[in-house]
């Protein structure tokens, strides 16, 4: 087997499970909107659902219209986002994780909603009363895959531009 299905078998494999098994024990420990302080001033751990995209974007009732939406949408995206990953090359090792990273994040967000109809989030990261939307392991897997997809994008363009020479 080629080594990016190997990386992108043990990173799904890996994060899908933190995602789950984390999941699962906010859902067992904390009842809904309960928090527990961790850091004060800094970060709580929390028990949210979102029905919505990221970041609670386009939230609504749940099992409404909008949850079958972004199970269609989050179908497409990892129908394309294995699609993209075939076609990488061996060469390709940072695309081939963040490829991985993402699609794990996209998978473990969609296991919720198929099961609960909404997402479960749980960390809550704040400053004094400025919070940042709570998310979990698996939307940390997409922003990292991406931040790692544009790093990996500006040294593409980095290698391509023009050595100019004053």
């Amino acid at each position: 087997m080629k080594r990016k299905y190997w990386v992108l078998f043990i990173f799904c494999s890996g994060i899908l499970l933190l995602d789950q098994w984390t999941k699962s024990l906010i859902v067992q420990k904390l009842m809904l909107h309960q928090k527990v302080e961790v850091i004060s001033g800094f970060f709580n751990l929390i028990h949210v659902r979102n029905t919505g995209g990221a970041f609670g974007i386009f939230g609504g009732e749940k099992g409404g219209i909008g949850s079958i939406l972004f199970v269609v949408v989050s179908l497409i995206a990892i129908a394309i986002l294995i699609f993209l990953f075939i076609k990488l090359g061996e060469k390709e090792k940072t695309l081939a994780l963040s490829f991985s990273l993402v699609l794990s994040g996209a998978i473990g967000n969609l296991i919720d909603r198929l099961r609960f109809g909404e997402v479960i989030d749980f960390l809550d990261f704040y400053v004094s009363s400025t919070h940042w939307p709570a998310f979990n392991v698996a939307d940390s897997a997409i922003c990292i895959g991406i931040g790692l997809m544009a790093l990996e994008l500006l040294k593409g363009d980095r290698k391509k531009a023009p050595n100019l020479k004053h």
